[in-house]
Parts: C-alpha cells; sequence; structure tokens
C-alpha cells in the first residue's frame, strides 16, 4: 500500500513540467568578503536570467538555481527560497510557478532561489528528489535545514542581503519543508507559503519558531496525494489542524474571518480565512479552493493565482511582522 501511493507521489508532485538550460559562462564564486569562514561554490550562467550555483554539503553535491536582483535594482535585496515538490526539480518549479515574472524587475529587489533536493534512498523509494520535513521521508538522513541555511550564508557573501526578509514557499513536498524551516530555521525565515503542502507530524510535534509568523496556506478540497483532512498513515497534518496550531503560536483570534468567493463560470468557489489581531500584526491565513487537485492554481481556472497570492504576501510581512 506505502509503495503505491508514494508511487503516486512522485507522479503528481512531479508536475511542472521541465526545461533546458545551456551554460553560457562559467564563473567560480571564491567569496572573500573578509570572513574567515568563507564557503566556496562554482557558479554557470544557465539562461540570461539565471545561475546554477554548485557545491559540496555534508558530502553530497547539491545546487541551486538563483536569480539575481534586477541590474537596476538599488538598496538590500529580499530573498525567496521556493522549493519544488517530491520527485521533481528546481527548473521544473520555476518554469511551473512563474514567480520570477514578479521578481525580476527594477522596482522589486528581490533574489529568487530554487534549490534542488537530493535523492532519497528507503526501502519505499528509489532516489526520487526531496525534502527531508518528515511524513513519508522520514527515513532520511540528508539535512536540508542546513543546505538552506548554507544558501544564505553564500548568497550573503555575494549581495547585500535583507536579513529581515527571506521567505519561502513551495510545492507540495516543498511546502511542508518551507513549514519545517519556519519551526527550524525561523531565526532568518521571516514568512511561509505552502501550496498543497501541509505540515508533518514530526514537525507539527517539534515546531520551535522564535518569533511569530505569517502563514498562508492555499489548498484544493479534492487533493487526493496531500488530502485536505490529512494522512495519518503517512504522518500528514489536516490543514485547519496546522492552522489553528499557527493561530495559537501567533496568538490570533480564534476564529478566523471567512470570505467566500464563488466563481461560477470555472466551477469553483474559494474560502478566504484569515486569522487576525496576531502578535506582531502577523496574520495567519487559509485559501480553500473547492474543487482543486494537487495542483499550483491560476486564475483562470481556479479564481486565484497562487504565484500573484504568494508575492502579495511576502511584501506585507517581514521578520518583526506586518511591514509599516
Amino acid at each position: 500500500m506505502h509503495k503505491l501511493y508514494l508511487l503516486s507521489i512522485f507522479l503528481i508532485v512531479s508536475c511542472g513540467g521541465s526545461g533546458t538550460s545551456s551554460s553560457v559562462e562559467n564563473s567560480s564564486n571564491n567569496n572573500t568578503n573578509n570572513n574567515s569562514n568563507s564557503l566556496s561554490e562554482t557558479c554557470q550562467q544557465q539562461q540570461i536570467n539565471f545561475k546554477r550555483c554548485d557545491f559540496k554539503h555534508k558530502g553530497l553535491d547539491r545546487y541551486y538555481l538563483i536569480q539575481s536582483p534586477h541590474p537596476e535594482a538599488t538598496g538590500q535585496s529580499s530573498v525567496i527560497f521556493n522549493l519544488h515538490g517530491y520527485g521533481s526539480n528546481a527548473l521544473a518549479q520555476m518554469e511551473y510557478t512563474g514567480l520570477n515574472n514578479y521578481t525580476n524587475t527594477k522596482e522589486n529587489n528581490f533574489i529568487l532561489i530554487h534549490p534542488q533536493g537530493a535523492p532519497l534512498n528507503t526501502t519505499l523509494t528509489s532516489s526520487a528528489s526531496h525534502w527531508n520535513s518528515g511524513a513519508w521521508t522520514i527515513g532520511s538522513t540528508v539535512d536540508d535545514v542546513d543546505f538552506i541555511d548554507t544558501i544564505i550564508k553564500l548568497i550573503s557573501q555575494k549581495y547585500d542581503i535583507n536579513m529581515n526578509r527571506i521567505y519561502s514557499t513551495g510545492m507540495s513536498n516543498g511546502g511542508f519543508m518551507s513549514y519545517h524551516l519556519a519551526c527550524n530555521l525561523s531565526s532568518k525565515i521571516a514568512a511561509v507559503a505552502s501550496v498543497t503542502g501541509s505540515m508533518s507530524k514530526q514537525t507539527f510535534e517539534s515546531c520551535n519558531s522564535v518569533h511569530p509568523t505569517a502563514i498562508l496556506q492555499i489548498h484544493g478540497t479534492i487533493d487526493g496525494t496531500v488530502p485536505y483532512d490529512g494522512n495519518s498513515t503517512l504522518g500528514m497534518e489536516p490543514i485547519e489542524k496546522v492552522m489553528t496550531l499557527w493561530q495559537e503560536y501567533n496568538s490570533c483570534s480564534v476564529d478566523p474571518t471567512i470570505m467566500v468567493a464563488n466563481f461560477f463560470d470555472k466551477g469553483t468557489s474559494v474560502e478566504h480565512w484569515q486569522y487576525t489581531n496576531c502578535l506582531n500584526n502577523t496574520q495567519v491565513e487559509l485559501y480553500k479552493v473547492d474543487g482543486m487537485w494537487h495542483t499550483w492554481p491560476q486564475e483562470d481556472r481556479f479564481g486565484i493565482s497562487a504565484s500573484q497570492t504568494i508575492w502579495n504576501f511576502f511584501n506585507t510581512y517581514d521578520i518583526n511582522g506586518k511591514i509599516e
């Protein structure tokens, strides 16, 4: 049963297309910004607007794709991590979500990073790329929290980073990992947004965020891979239980404000749950999409654009709460 179910996760979550890349130029980043503990990586231009950076992390060959700030952007750069789903890859996530269309302007001084998950080798899976966030990845020994932290250190050696504005979002397993970062790297993560992901039982029970954290969840009611009501066998928490955890942690009002938008032409509706009056003026938000399966929603199909919603959300909060 588990093997079959995990196979379905691989097939569904790995959607989002693939892409081709060509190496245009090579550069070695031997970063030396007066840091005696300088880290080393090698970066290659892939397309006109992003590079691939490789480095060794705890014995594994790891890499990430990075879209640098627009050349005309000024001041400190904010950072968004966009994490792919189980069995998918960094380039597919970039093309699937289109967040680069929001960040790559001179008005928006953002660095967009698509890290690549490591292979998962357990008795249930065979070399599928993953994020070690518990649930079905519990057999993993990969330290993905430190991997993300190391990327933050690497880019800080090259760019002037606004350390109060580092965010994580992701699809499915990438959403699970975003919550995992909110709990285990919270000193550096300002806010998270999960699309079709949830919290694993392990993350849920051990969460130890050090600050009130703005939370956004987008989920469909007929998601068969990460069910809205959870999957106790695989250690996936119900979505509303996750919202309650963060409502309590952020000391928000107990009852959310719920607004419903009906899209009769699309055969769907979207419930927008908002837990307000939270510490530091943060919010916990849920978009519950009726009839939506395991996908990154687009406005023309479901009445909500996940990328636009996430973009607006991240521009509202930093690590200290609502940006005034």
